[in-house]
């Protein structure tokens, strides 16, 4: 049998870091609530394709890294007026208007296996053993469509199906939403 493969374009996915900032993504120890009285930590993903990561929360602080891609997922760490601190799949994090961010759920296939000869399984199905529609190499963009808590229905590149929530970035364990 034949499969697809995505390939990701980090060349489009981060395009400059003026300066690196923090450490290895965390998953989400505990939620609290944020000032917009929504989750923190949460999953957001990109509306702009080009976003300022900013070392303060306001226009006056310095830019410290560059986006050139909507759709990128990001976590919401902290909520300051209309500012919101960011995580991105790296570990980076930094400020964001909160315009520049949309609440569609997007991920990242297995990012932390990038420039290894692996590939994550999309499948026709939410089990283990169902057929396999297209292989992700890591760092491939997905839309989520909903989420299980063990399986995301997800399209990339135009193709759809389950993915296993353990190899992406962009659903905490054991999450579910529609």
């Amino acid at each position: 049998m034949r499969h697809i493969v995505l390939r990701a374009s980090l060349v489009s996915w981060i395009a400059l870091g003026l300066c690196a900032m923090g450490g290895p993504a965390a998953e989400a120890q505990g939620v609290s609530k944020g000032s917009s009285g929504l989750p923190l930590p949460r999953f957001v993903s990109l509306k702009a394709k080009r976003v300022n990561l900013r070392i303060g929360p306001s226009t006056d602080y310095a830019v410290s890294w560059l986006y050139l891609k909507s759709g990128l997922p990001v976590e919401i760490i902290q909520e300051y007026e209309n500012w919101r601190r960011i995580r991105d799949a790296d570990g980076t994090e930094g400020w964001v208007s909160q315009t520049l961010l949309s609440g569609e759920r997007t991920a990242v296939a297995a990012p932390w296996m990038r420039g290894n000869d692996v590939y994550v399984n999309l499948r026709s199905d939410s089990q283990s053993t169902a057929s396999v529609v297209a292989k992700l190499e890591p760092g491939v963009v997905m839309r989520l469509e909903e989420c299980t808590g063990n399986w995301c229905l997800a399209e990339a590149g135009g193709v759809n199906g389950w993915v296993a929530q353990s190899e992406i970035w962009g659903a905490y364990p054991g999450e579910a939403f529609k």
